[in-house]
């Protein structure tokens, strides 16, 4: 047998619970407590963290969505609610993740299309909902609170902060008890400066998921990957300003030329191969979740975390 070993670390990755069940005031099916891992992942003799979890990402407005992706799902990208719902039934992701692509468009001011688009995917599916919101700073007051406020009591994870905007998403998170992504452009220092700047008007910090950025695999995951293991490794030698559970997203991978130019009868093979392949990577860095965007990215992560999960030490 292989002897347990030992690093010498006294830290332990912070908790969030994201996802609120009946009995815990919210509509969902389950909620999730991510983080709480004393070493790396898959180390564990007893788990005692959460084994990875695989978010499906769904968009409002599909002309900003992989093509691939467009193709495969068919009519559902045209009904968000129904593309949650298949997500939760037919893909068995564990969480919706919804990205309000439609905020892209030029001068976009109908707000309450994304409430109604927001109100229906919360109805359409049970499992816990992470919200991708504007990239629009001139809106982002206005989307984050509508969003904020629909999913009160939902506890939802709401995407994204960032350095030069973060009070806005900040403000609807406090005022409805929900977590935030906090994303830095892969740099261990920015992401430490942020969860301190978000700490500092008030955001606890289980309510914090730090998002490293995550290239595609080949085209700077490598970068990723070692500062997702610098902050675990931070975390777990003390560093509270780092001890937050992580989120990847590596959706850049169904948009390298290796996918995008693949033969047709080969492209979604390939297409899935390397969005598996970069969220595994992610996850054995550190991730506790990984956010695809193939149904067929689903089922291999799934499969491969139990693996990882029970082949011992």
């Amino acid at each position: 047998m292989i002897p347990e070993p030992h690093f010498g670390w006294t830290g332990t990755v912070g908790e969030v619970i994201l996802g609120a069940t009946h009995s815990e005031g919210g509509t969902r099916s389950r909620s999730y407590r991510i983080g709480g891992g004393t070493t790396l992942p898959f180390m564990e003799k007893e788990q005692k963290s959460s084994s990875p979890l695989v978010a499906f990402e769904i968009c409002d407005d599909p002309r900003y969505w992989s093509p691939i992706v467009n193709d495969f799902c068919s009519d559902l990208i045209h009904d968000p609610g129904a593309w949650a719902k298949t997500a939760e039934i037919a893909y068995g992701a564990d969480l919706v993740r919804l990205c309000l692509t439609s905020t892209k468009q030029r001068d976009f001011s109908d707000i309450v299309s994304l409430e109604k688009t927001t109100e229906t995917v919360l109805s359409s599916t049970t499992l816990p909902l992470i919200i991708e919101g504007s990239n629009e700073p001139k809106i982002d007051s206005e989307v984050f609170q509508k969003c904020g406020e629909i999913g009160q009591g939902e506890r939802l994870l709401l995407g994204t902060a960032e350095a030069g905007r973060y009070r806005s998403i900040a403000a609807a998170a406090l005022a409805y008890n929900h977590a935030i992504i906090a994303q830095s452009p892969i740099d261990i220092n920015l992401a430490k400066q942020l969860n301190i700047l978000l700490k500092e008007i008030g955001v606890p910090r289980d309510h914090i998921v730090i998002d490293p950025y995550t290239g595609a695999l080949g085209y700077g995951f490598e970068y990723s990957f070692s500062a997702m293991e610098r902050i675990r490794f931070s975390a777990l030698k003390g560093d509270v300003d780092l001890a937050m559970p992580m989120i990847c997203a590596p959706s850049d991978s169904l948009t390298i030329k290796e996918v995008r130019e693949a033969d047709a009868s080969t492209r979604n093979a390939i297409a899935v191969e390397w969005e598996f392949t970069t969220s595994l990577a992610a996850a054995v860095a550190g991730a506790e979740i990984v956010c695809v965007r193939h149904p067929d990215t689903v089922k291999r992560l799934k499969t491969a975390f139990a693996g990882l999960n029970t082949r011992g030490v």
